[in-house]
Protein backbone atom coordinates (compact mmCIF):
# COMPACT_ATOMS: atom_id res chain seq x y z
CA UNK A 1 0.00 0.00 0.00
CA UNK A 2 1.10 3.01 -0.98
CA UNK A 3 -0.31 6.10 1.41
CA UNK A 4 -3.53 4.93 1.26
CA UNK A 5 -3.53 3.25 -2.24
CA UNK A 6 -3.08 -0.26 -2.46
CA UNK A 7 -2.52 -2.38 -5.89
CA UNK A 8 -5.69 -2.28 -6.13
CA UNK A 9 -5.79 1.34 -6.54
CA UNK A 10 -8.01 4.05 -5.23
CA UNK A 11 -11.66 4.79 -7.01
CA UNK A 12 -12.94 8.59 -7.88
CA UNK A 13 -16.27 9.67 -8.57
CA UNK A 14 -15.93 12.67 -10.81
CA UNK A 15 -19.17 14.40 -10.64
CA UNK A 16 -17.27 18.18 -9.44
CA UNK A 17 -14.48 20.40 -9.56
CA UNK A 18 -13.86 19.38 -5.64
CA UNK A 19 -13.66 15.58 -6.81
CA UNK A 20 -11.65 16.44 -9.25
CA UNK A 21 -9.45 18.32 -6.84
CA UNK A 22 -9.13 15.24 -4.75
CA UNK A 23 -8.03 12.93 -7.42
CA UNK A 24 -5.03 15.41 -8.55
CA UNK A 25 -4.60 15.44 -5.06
CA UNK A 26 -4.21 11.63 -4.57
CA UNK A 27 -1.69 11.38 -7.82
CA UNK A 28 0.32 13.84 -6.71
CA UNK A 29 1.08 12.48 -3.55
CA UNK A 30 1.00 8.81 -4.97
CA UNK A 31 3.57 10.26 -7.49
CA UNK A 32 5.90 11.33 -5.18
CA UNK A 33 5.70 7.97 -3.17
CA UNK A 34 7.15 6.41 -6.09
CA UNK A 35 9.51 9.09 -6.49
CA UNK A 36 8.36 9.65 -10.35
CA UNK A 37 10.32 12.80 -10.29
CA UNK A 38 9.17 16.69 -10.31
CA UNK A 39 8.98 16.90 -14.00
CA UNK A 40 7.02 13.97 -14.46
CA UNK A 41 4.94 14.97 -11.35
CA UNK A 42 3.87 18.09 -13.11
CA UNK A 43 2.94 16.19 -16.43
CA UNK A 44 0.63 13.71 -14.67
CA UNK A 45 -1.04 16.37 -13.05
CA UNK A 46 -1.88 17.95 -16.25
CA UNK A 47 -3.29 14.43 -17.05
CA UNK A 48 -5.17 14.14 -14.47
CA UNK A 49 -6.44 17.83 -14.46
CA UNK A 50 -7.53 16.84 -18.79
CA UNK A 51 -8.79 13.55 -17.99
CA UNK A 52 -11.54 14.72 -15.05
CA UNK A 53 -12.27 17.96 -16.40
CA UNK A 54 -13.28 15.56 -19.71
CA UNK A 55 -15.61 13.48 -16.84
CA UNK A 56 -17.12 16.60 -15.13
CA UNK A 57 -18.28 18.66 -18.30
CA UNK A 58 -19.44 15.47 -20.69
CA UNK A 59 -19.29 12.34 -18.89
CA UNK A 60 -22.45 10.43 -17.24
CA UNK A 61 -21.27 7.84 -14.52
CA UNK A 62 -17.64 8.86 -14.59
CA UNK A 63 -15.24 7.40 -12.31
CA UNK A 64 -11.57 7.31 -12.48
CA UNK A 65 -9.41 4.20 -10.71
CA UNK A 66 -5.60 5.52 -9.86
CA UNK A 67 -2.76 3.29 -8.93
CA UNK A 68 0.69 2.19 -9.13
CA UNK A 69 1.94 0.38 -11.79
CA UNK A 70 5.16 -1.92 -11.80
CA UNK A 71 7.43 -3.65 -14.29
CA UNK A 72 10.96 -4.36 -14.38
CA UNK A 73 11.84 -2.38 -11.05
CA UNK A 74 10.13 0.87 -11.72
CA UNK A 75 6.95 2.10 -10.89
CA UNK A 76 4.25 4.74 -12.33
CA UNK A 77 1.50 6.11 -11.79
CA UNK A 78 -1.77 4.14 -13.69
CA UNK A 79 -5.04 6.43 -14.46
CA UNK A 80 -8.08 4.68 -15.64
CA UNK A 81 -11.31 6.67 -16.66
CA UNK A 82 -14.46 5.49 -17.24
CA UNK A 83 -17.70 6.98 -18.13
CA UNK A 84 -21.27 6.10 -19.94
CA UNK A 85 -21.24 9.25 -21.45
CA UNK A 86 -22.39 10.10 -24.95
CA UNK A 87 -18.76 8.69 -26.44
CA UNK A 88 -17.04 9.56 -29.63
CA UNK A 89 -16.99 8.27 -32.67
CA UNK A 90 -13.88 9.72 -34.05
CA UNK A 91 -11.27 9.06 -31.03
CA UNK A 92 -7.97 10.06 -32.97
CA UNK A 93 -9.73 13.03 -33.91
CA UNK A 94 -10.54 14.13 -30.51
CA UNK A 95 -7.12 13.47 -29.61
CA UNK A 96 -6.21 16.26 -31.89
CA UNK A 97 -5.57 19.34 -30.72
CA UNK A 98 -8.36 21.86 -31.49
CA UNK A 99 -11.29 19.35 -31.85
CA UNK A 100 -14.39 19.54 -29.93
CA UNK A 101 -17.73 18.35 -29.33
CA UNK A 102 -18.86 21.19 -26.69
CA UNK A 103 -17.71 24.34 -27.34
CA UNK A 104 -14.81 23.97 -25.66
CA UNK A 105 -11.10 24.30 -26.73
CA UNK A 106 -11.11 20.61 -27.45
CA UNK A 107 -7.22 20.01 -26.32
CA UNK A 108 -7.80 17.32 -23.35
CA UNK A 109 -6.97 14.32 -25.38
CA UNK A 110 -4.27 15.71 -27.35
CA UNK A 111 -2.73 16.95 -23.78
CA UNK A 112 -3.43 13.39 -22.16
CA UNK A 113 -1.75 12.00 -25.22
CA UNK A 114 1.63 14.31 -25.34
CA UNK A 115 2.25 13.70 -21.37
CA UNK A 116 1.34 10.00 -21.59
CA UNK A 117 4.04 7.36 -21.13
CA UNK A 118 1.40 5.21 -22.83
CA UNK A 119 -2.21 5.66 -23.60
CA UNK A 120 -5.04 3.55 -24.88
CA UNK A 121 -8.84 4.30 -25.30
CA UNK A 122 -11.80 2.94 -26.61
CA UNK A 123 -15.77 4.85 -27.34
CA UNK A 124 -18.71 3.41 -28.82
CA UNK A 125 -21.35 6.59 -29.79
CA UNK A 126 -24.14 6.09 -26.96
CA UNK A 127 -22.27 4.10 -24.74
CA UNK A 128 -19.20 5.88 -23.34
CA UNK A 129 -15.40 5.77 -23.11
CA UNK A 130 -12.92 4.18 -21.71
CA UNK A 131 -9.09 5.94 -21.15
CA UNK A 132 -6.38 4.06 -20.02
CA UNK A 133 -2.76 6.18 -18.85
CA UNK A 134 0.33 5.47 -17.76
CA UNK A 135 3.20 8.13 -16.83
CA UNK A 136 6.20 6.55 -15.82
CA UNK A 137 9.57 7.97 -14.89
CA UNK A 138 11.35 9.91 -17.35
CA UNK A 139 13.30 7.65 -19.99
CA UNK A 140 11.09 4.53 -19.94
CA UNK A 141 8.61 3.66 -22.43
CA UNK A 142 6.53 0.63 -21.38
CA UNK A 143 5.08 -1.68 -24.16
CA UNK A 144 1.47 -2.47 -23.76
CA UNK A 145 0.63 -5.20 -21.39
CA UNK A 146 -0.12 -8.79 -22.80
CA UNK A 147 -2.92 -9.08 -19.50
CA UNK A 148 -4.42 -6.61 -17.21
CA UNK A 149 -7.05 -6.46 -14.92
CA UNK A 150 -9.09 -4.35 -12.12
CA UNK A 151 -11.03 -4.41 -9.35
CA UNK A 152 -14.07 -3.08 -7.58
CA UNK A 153 -15.20 -3.06 -4.05
CA UNK A 154 -18.72 -2.84 -2.87
CA UNK A 155 -20.48 0.13 -2.71
CA UNK A 156 -19.81 0.97 0.86
CA UNK A 157 -16.24 -0.93 1.40
CA UNK A 158 -13.37 0.34 0.96
CA UNK A 159 -11.55 -2.89 0.43
CA UNK A 160 -12.48 -5.78 -2.39
CA UNK A 161 -12.83 -9.44 -1.52
CA UNK A 162 -11.65 -9.83 -5.25
CA UNK A 163 -7.83 -9.76 -6.95
CA UNK A 164 -6.19 -11.07 -9.64
CA UNK A 165 -2.50 -11.93 -10.66
CA UNK A 166 -0.59 -12.70 -13.58
CA UNK A 167 2.88 -13.92 -14.04
CA UNK A 168 5.46 -15.73 -16.72
CA UNK A 169 7.14 -18.60 -15.62
CA UNK A 170 9.35 -20.27 -17.41
CA UNK A 171 7.64 -19.70 -19.97
CA UNK A 172 4.14 -20.15 -18.81
CA UNK A 173 1.31 -17.29 -19.38
CA UNK A 174 -1.13 -17.61 -15.96
CA UNK A 175 -3.74 -16.12 -15.02
CA UNK A 176 -5.68 -15.79 -11.66
CA UNK A 177 -9.05 -14.64 -10.50
CA UNK A 178 -10.49 -15.05 -7.17
CA UNK A 179 -12.91 -14.43 -4.71
CA UNK A 180 -12.69 -14.60 -1.23
CA UNK A 181 -16.00 -15.55 0.53
CA UNK A 182 -18.09 -12.91 1.71
CA UNK A 183 -17.09 -9.05 1.75
CA UNK A 184 -14.52 -6.69 3.57
CA UNK A 185 -11.59 -6.91 5.14
CA UNK A 186 -11.46 -11.05 5.95
CA UNK A 187 -12.06 -11.75 2.15
CA UNK A 188 -9.68 -9.70 1.05
CA UNK A 189 -7.25 -11.51 3.37
CA UNK A 190 -8.02 -14.40 1.62
CA UNK A 191 -7.62 -13.08 -1.97
CA UNK A 192 -4.68 -11.39 -0.41
CA UNK A 193 -3.35 -15.06 0.48
CA UNK A 194 -4.43 -16.49 -3.03
CA UNK A 195 -2.60 -14.19 -4.80
CA UNK A 196 1.34 -14.49 -2.75
CA UNK A 197 0.61 -18.10 -2.82
CA UNK A 198 -0.26 -17.91 -6.63
CA UNK A 199 3.37 -15.45 -7.72
CA UNK A 200 5.36 -17.86 -5.06
CA UNK A 201 4.27 -21.35 -6.46
CA UNK A 202 6.60 -23.78 -8.81
CA UNK A 203 5.39 -24.00 -12.80
CA UNK A 204 3.28 -26.10 -13.22
CA UNK A 205 -0.15 -26.30 -14.94
CA UNK A 206 -3.24 -24.98 -13.67
CA UNK A 207 -4.86 -27.77 -11.51
CA UNK A 208 -1.59 -28.19 -10.14
CA UNK A 209 -1.71 -24.15 -9.33
CA UNK A 210 -5.30 -24.79 -7.90
CA UNK A 211 -4.64 -27.68 -5.78
CA UNK A 212 -1.73 -25.85 -4.26
CA UNK A 213 -3.68 -22.72 -3.74
CA UNK A 214 -6.40 -24.37 -1.95
CA UNK A 215 -3.50 -26.07 0.63
CA UNK A 216 -2.51 -22.51 0.97
CA UNK A 217 -6.23 -21.22 2.06
CA UNK A 218 -6.43 -23.15 4.93
CA UNK A 219 -6.10 -20.60 7.20
CA UNK A 220 -8.47 -18.07 5.77
CA UNK A 221 -12.26 -18.24 5.17
CA UNK A 222 -11.87 -19.59 1.69
CA UNK A 223 -12.42 -18.28 -1.75
CA UNK A 224 -13.43 -19.21 -5.38
CA UNK A 225 -10.74 -18.91 -7.91
CA UNK A 226 -9.74 -19.89 -11.25
CA UNK A 227 -6.31 -20.22 -12.78
CA UNK A 228 -5.41 -20.49 -16.90
CA UNK A 229 -2.81 -20.64 -18.75
CA UNK A 230 -2.19 -20.02 -22.23
CA UNK A 231 0.04 -22.05 -24.11
CA UNK A 232 0.85 -20.17 -26.81
CA UNK A 233 3.18 -22.39 -29.06
CA UNK A 234 0.46 -25.22 -28.92
CA UNK A 235 -2.81 -22.64 -29.34
CA UNK A 236 -4.34 -24.11 -26.10
CA UNK A 237 -5.68 -22.55 -23.26
CA UNK A 238 -6.07 -24.53 -20.24
CA UNK A 239 -8.32 -23.59 -17.25
CA UNK A 240 -9.01 -25.13 -14.13
CA UNK A 241 -11.40 -23.21 -11.48
CA UNK A 242 -13.51 -24.00 -8.30
CA UNK A 243 -16.36 -21.92 -7.89
CA UNK A 244 -17.92 -19.25 -9.36
CA UNK A 245 -15.68 -17.94 -11.05
CA UNK A 246 -16.31 -17.27 -14.80
CA UNK A 247 -14.34 -17.46 -17.64
CA UNK A 248 -14.41 -17.69 -21.72
CA UNK A 249 -12.78 -17.51 -24.50
CA UNK A 250 -13.57 -15.10 -27.07
CA UNK A 251 -12.74 -15.02 -30.87
CA UNK A 252 -12.21 -11.42 -32.86
CA UNK A 253 -15.84 -11.73 -34.23
CA UNK A 254 -16.94 -11.68 -30.90
CA UNK A 255 -17.93 -15.33 -30.26
CA UNK A 256 -17.70 -16.76 -27.24
CA UNK A 257 -17.04 -20.43 -25.57
CA UNK A 258 -17.21 -20.59 -21.74
CA UNK A 259 -14.68 -22.72 -19.41
CA UNK A 260 -16.08 -25.00 -16.82
CA UNK A 261 -15.40 -24.40 -12.99
CA UNK A 262 -16.03 -27.13 -10.53
CA UNK A 263 -17.84 -26.53 -7.63
CA UNK A 264 -16.41 -25.86 -4.62
CA UNK A 265 -14.49 -23.13 -1.96
CA UNK A 266 -10.16 -22.80 -1.95
CA UNK A 267 -9.23 -23.55 1.45
CA UNK A 268 -12.12 -25.89 2.78
CA UNK A 269 -14.12 -27.47 0.11
CA UNK A 270 -13.26 -29.05 -2.97
CA UNK A 271 -14.40 -32.33 -4.06
CA UNK A 272 -11.93 -32.80 -7.30
CA UNK A 273 -9.78 -30.49 -9.28
CA UNK A 274 -9.88 -30.88 -12.87
CA UNK A 275 -8.03 -29.32 -15.97
CA UNK A 276 -9.53 -28.43 -19.05
CA UNK A 277 -7.97 -27.54 -22.74
CA UNK A 278 -9.39 -25.12 -24.84
CA UNK A 279 -7.95 -24.57 -28.66
CA UNK A 280 -7.95 -20.96 -29.31
CA UNK A 281 -6.95 -19.07 -32.79
CA UNK A 282 -4.52 -16.49 -33.24
CA UNK A 283 -6.22 -13.46 -32.07
CA UNK A 284 -8.25 -14.74 -29.55
CA UNK A 285 -8.86 -13.07 -25.40
CA UNK A 286 -9.19 -14.74 -22.68
CA UNK A 287 -11.57 -12.82 -20.28
CA UNK A 288 -12.32 -13.97 -16.61
CA UNK A 289 -14.21 -12.42 -13.94
CA UNK A 290 -16.11 -12.47 -10.47
CA UNK A 291 -19.55 -13.38 -10.15
CA UNK A 292 -19.67 -9.74 -9.41
CA UNK A 293 -19.72 -9.19 -13.03
CA UNK A 294 -23.18 -10.34 -14.52
CA UNK A 295 -22.05 -12.80 -17.35
CA UNK A 296 -24.64 -10.61 -20.48
CA UNK A 297 -21.67 -8.82 -22.13
CA UNK A 298 -21.18 -9.41 -25.83
CA UNK A 299 -18.05 -8.29 -27.27
CA UNK A 300 -20.10 -8.18 -30.27
CA UNK A 301 -21.84 -5.12 -29.02
CA UNK A 302 -18.25 -2.89 -29.14
CA UNK A 303 -16.36 -2.48 -32.57
CA UNK A 304 -13.34 -2.42 -32.43
CA UNK A 305 -12.69 -3.00 -28.99
CA UNK A 306 -11.00 -6.60 -29.68
CA UNK A 307 -7.87 -4.58 -30.64
CA UNK A 308 -7.40 -2.55 -27.91
CA UNK A 309 -5.05 -3.46 -24.97
CA UNK A 310 -7.00 -5.82 -22.66
CA UNK A 311 -7.04 -3.48 -19.80
CA UNK A 312 -9.33 -1.19 -21.78
CA UNK A 313 -11.53 -4.22 -22.77
CA UNK A 314 -11.52 -5.40 -18.90
CA UNK A 315 -12.48 -2.16 -18.08
CA UNK A 316 -15.53 -2.03 -20.28
CA UNK A 317 -16.45 -4.92 -19.31
CA UNK A 318 -16.55 -3.84 -15.74
CA UNK A 319 -18.43 -0.81 -16.73
CA UNK A 320 -21.41 -2.30 -18.40
CA UNK A 321 -21.59 -5.74 -16.39
CA UNK A 322 -20.15 -4.81 -13.38
CA UNK A 323 -22.88 -5.17 -10.46
CA UNK A 324 -23.06 -2.44 -7.44
CA UNK A 325 -24.24 -5.24 -4.88
CA UNK A 326 -20.87 -6.80 -4.58
CA UNK A 327 -17.26 -6.78 -5.26
CA UNK A 328 -16.37 -7.01 -8.86
CA UNK A 329 -13.09 -7.68 -10.75
CA UNK A 330 -12.19 -8.35 -14.54
CA UNK A 331 -8.67 -10.17 -15.92
CA UNK A 332 -8.50 -9.68 -19.57
CA UNK A 333 -5.28 -11.62 -21.78
CA UNK A 334 -4.55 -11.80 -25.20
CA UNK A 335 -3.61 -15.15 -26.25
CA UNK A 336 -1.77 -13.86 -29.37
Amino acid sequence: MIDGIGDDGLWFRIETTSAAAAARRGAERLAAQLQLGEQRTADLAIVVAELTSNLVKHADEGVLLLRPVRAEGQAGVELIAIDAGPGMADLVGSSRDGHSTAGTLGIGLGAIVRQASWFDAHSVPGRGTVLVVQVWPAGRQPAPGWAGGLVRPLTGETVSGDGFAVRIRDGRHQLLVCDGLGHGPLAAAATRAAVQAFHTAPAAPPAAIVEHLHRSLTHTRGAALAVAELDRSAGIVRYCGLGNIAGALVDEAGGRRGFVSLPGIAGHQRRTVREYDYPFDPGSIVVMHSDGVADRWQLANYPGLSSRAPLVLAAAVLRDAGVRRDDACVLAARAA
